[in-house]
């Protein structure tokens, strides 16, 4: 069976997790923690690592199945086909999650070709499209996807 990426509904990826493993789908929502800064206090919640994605795993002939719950929009193509995910990434993200490891990159400029070390896309090549003082935006064309990932700048 393949892992298929499906679109979801603004803040909606839990619940379209929940309610399509109550149908017996085998579906994965990765989570962060972070803190969110309330008026009156700050509190830890878990946040979808991936915001209006979720991951399921099913044969090709049930695929419908997600669309039984209101929230999944669509699926995720990839040059006209559907997006799929391999067993490995899924793997390798639940690792990361599990690890807290925290991504960086260091002394790269717009425009380059890396080699991602670590989390959830290690080892796949990634051209780097921005550089700021608290993140690099990578795109990773093999996935067809674009990550913002924040780093802490190098104090000399």
């Amino acid at each position: 069976m393949n892992w298929y990426v499906v679109y979801t509904k603004p803040k909606w990826e839990k619940r379209v997790a929940d309610q399509l493993m109550q149908l017996g789908v085998n579906c994965y929502c990765p989570v962060i923690k972070t803190i969110k800064q309330y008026s009156d206090r700050k509190k830890k919640v878990e946040v979808p690592l991936f915001t209006n994605y979720i991951f399921v795993q099913l044969d090709e002939k049930d695929r419908n199945l997600v669309f039984l719950s209101r929230g999944a929009v669509r699926y995720l193509y990839w040059l006209g086909k559907h997006a799929i995910v391999k067993d490995k990434e899924i793997d390798t993200i639940k690792e990361w999650l599990a690890k807290d490891a925290d991504i960086s990159i260091t002394q790269y400029n717009v425009g380059e070709t890396i080699k991602v070390n670590s989390g959830p896309f290690l080892n796949h090549d990634a051209v780097i499209k921005e550089v700021t003082n608290s993140h690099y935006v990578l795109i990773l064309e093999s996935l067809g996807c674009v990550l913002k990932m924040k780093h802490k700048p190098e104090e000399n």
